[in-house]
């Protein structure tokens, strides 16, 4: 069982309380296959939308592209849900001085200094370019 796993499982689990409050699972239909892909994300709730931050460098955000349909486990509840991506380095760097704020634990393992509040604009920029969001609209 790997970490992505264990995740899902504590998730899915009558102890998902431990997690469920910045954890969710997200199933993407795969655009060319059709298979489902499921994995465990962190998010917070912003503006009516769930924002999802990622790297760019994993997969399963590509099925997103152009927006579609995501089945969402939130709170051990099934939501159903809208998805479209956030590539644009500039919107990303702004989104991310807002997932800092949200999240601000997040902050120092990506390597973003902050100081009074406030995060390093050097350091966003740096890590926006290996990063995007997920914005998730619910519809249910």
């Amino acid at each position: 069982m790997n970490g992505n796993d264990f995740m899902a499982w504590v998730l899915r689990s009558p102890f998902h309380g431990l997690l469920s409050n910045g954890m969710m699972l997200i199933s993407v239909t795969g655009r060319k296959t059709g298979k489902i892909y499921t994995t465990p994300v962190g998010f917070y709730e912003e503006g009516g939308y769930l924002w999802v931050i990622t790297s760019r460098d994993r997969s399963w955000w590509r099925n997103l592209q152009g927006g579609a349909d995501v089945k969402l486990l939130l709170k051990r509840k099934p939501v159903n849900g809208f998805a479209e991506t956030e590539l644009d380095e500039k919107a990303v760097e702004s989104r991310m001085y807002e997932y800092v704020k949200h999240i601000p634990q997040a902050a120092k393992p990506m390597g973003i200094h902050v100081e009074n509040g406030t995060a390093s604009a050097e350091d966003i920029a740096r890590t926006a370019k290996d990063r995007l969001f997920v914005r998730i609209k619910l519809l249910n």
